[in-house]
């Protein structure tokens, strides 16, 4: 199982988590869906006391991954299997994204 911290203008919105099975779960802290003046982070996932379920890595945060010769690069870079879109995400999405939203991995829980 991975980990990482959902951030939305640098403040942790949520936990999104792939489990061995390489599924993906979404869930929101309760503080975040509890502040009236926190926004949801995408239309696709709003805010929710229920955890969001996936088979698949989120469309929101899929679309947040490189393509084509940029992520050919990212991936010999940081060696990391293009197949892995968790790892990707966690790499690309850790500093500096076009949004308000990055994604930064937990380490050894």
């Amino acid at each position: 199982m991975r980990m990482a911290r959902v951030l939305y203008k640098d403040e942790e919105a949520g936990v999104l988590t792939q489990h061995d099975d390489s599924s993906f779960t979404f869930r929101y802290h309760n503080s975040w869906v509890d502040d009236s003046s926190k926004p949801g982070i995408s239309l696709s996932l709003p805010k929710s006391g229920n955890e969001y379920q996936s088979k698949f890595l989120f469309p929101f945060f899929f679309n947040m991954l490189p393509e084509g010769s940029n992520k050919q690069v990212v991936c010999k870079y940081n060696r990391i299997d293009p197949a892995d879109y968790f790892g990707l995400l966690m790499t690309t999405a850790k500093n500096d994204t076009i949004g308000a939203i990055r994604v930064v991995k937990i380490e050894n829980q």
